[in-house]
């Protein structure tokens, strides 16, 4: 892992940023700039770390983002608009902040010259459209339908992924996109689907799936992306490519998630069938074979020992939550 640098992390509040902050900050410094709409950094503790330094801001503010990213030797752009359900409510935002915050951050990048030594840039797995087999990044991406909500996060993503490569292949900045497949894990927050399931099924409430619930999707721990993340960070070889980084080996349907987070959980939720009437995806696996050959990754955590990490964490957490709601018994005033 790198050592002694300081690195700018845009979106760095948010499930993945934090999770990465927590790895780098135990030796170097983290830059944290973050409108703070969904937080767990500050929940995890980790903006009072000695090594994080926390700026609320928004990289639509071209000013602001190369302000934050002076002294900066690597950049992490996770800044987004995620979630299906909030994309498909505020799709202008969607695609502004990746369009136009991706190119604030590259022109600022570039800027600064020699001293930014990587640009890592997160793109989607929903570059490939709808159906997505052993898709490797060589592969043909898909360019959903022209006013469909759902593909606006995906063809802004795409957009800045091409303009991420022109600023290495024209100015030599040293980026890198990083194509993340379905990641779960301890401290997630916003729509995800085994976060909310996993929190369905503590509570015995009922677990919601889309129609039939036979999409089929691979799951990725949260340690194992950022394993592929720091790769990227260190490995020359990562300059100038895009990878998928994800667990193939943990594929299963949304309705047999459903039904194993429920039962490692040993919960009685019932399953329920809600119609999805929007365009989805019905199925994403990655081939992983690149970044296994250019940066040594390999996925680890199998999507069980995964499940059952989430399901503890959450259970403390909840657990921890019904005690700080438990008013302290009041002392019976003495009579007289």
């Amino acid at each position: 892992m790198i050592q002694g640098q300081r690195v700018l992390l845009t979106g760095g509040a948010g499930f993945i940023g934090t999770a990465l902050v927590r790895r780098l900050s135990e030796s170097n410094e983290c830059v944290v700039f973050d409108t703070l709409r969904r937080n767990a950094l500050v929940p995890a503790g980790l903006d009072k770390h000695p090594n994080v330094t926390l700026i609320q801001g928004d990289v639509r503010d071209r000013e602001a983002l190369s302000k934050a990213m002076d002294g900066c030797g690597y950049v992490v752009h996770l800044a987004s608009i995620a979630g299906v359900d909030t994309v498909l409510k505020n799709p202008v935002p969607t695609m502004e902040i990746a369009l136009e915050g991706t190119m604030n951050a590259l022109r600022a990048a570039a800027e600064k010259g020699a001293a930014i030594k990587r640009f890592v840039d997160f793109s989607t797995s929903e570059v490939f459209g709808r159906y997505a087999f052993r898709v490797g990044e060589g592969d043909v991406t898909t360019l959903g339908a022209v006013g469909e909500a759902r593909w606006t996060y995906a063809v802004s993503k795409l957009a800045t992924e091409h303009l991420c490569h022109c600023y290495q292949k024209q100015f030599g900045l040293p980026t890198v996109s990083i194509r993340p497949f379905n990641i779960f894990g301890p401290g997630q927050i916003g729509e995800g689907a085994v976060h909310a399931f996993v929190v369905r099924a503590l509570k015995e409430e009922p677990i919601s799936i889309h129609n039939e619930g036979d999409q089929i999707r691979s799951w990725c721990y949260i340690d194992d992306i950022i394993e592929g993340i720091l790769l990227t960070l260190e490995r020359d070889e990562a300059i100038g490519q895009s990878f998928n980084i994800g667990n193939p080996r943990a594929t299963v349907t949304i309705y047999q998630l459903a039904r194993t987070i429920a039962r490692l959980a040993d919960s009685r939720s019932e399953i329920r069938f809600v119609e999805w009437p929007f365009a989805d995806v019905e199925l994403r696996i990655p081939d992983i074979q690149k970044a296994e050959k250019l940066l040594g990754y390999r996925p680890r955590v199998e999507l069980e020992d995964g499940l059952m990490r989430t399901i503890v964490w959450y259970r403390e957490k909840l657990e921890r939550e019904r005690r700080d709601s438990v008013p302290a018994p009041q002392k019976e005033t003495p009579r007289s």
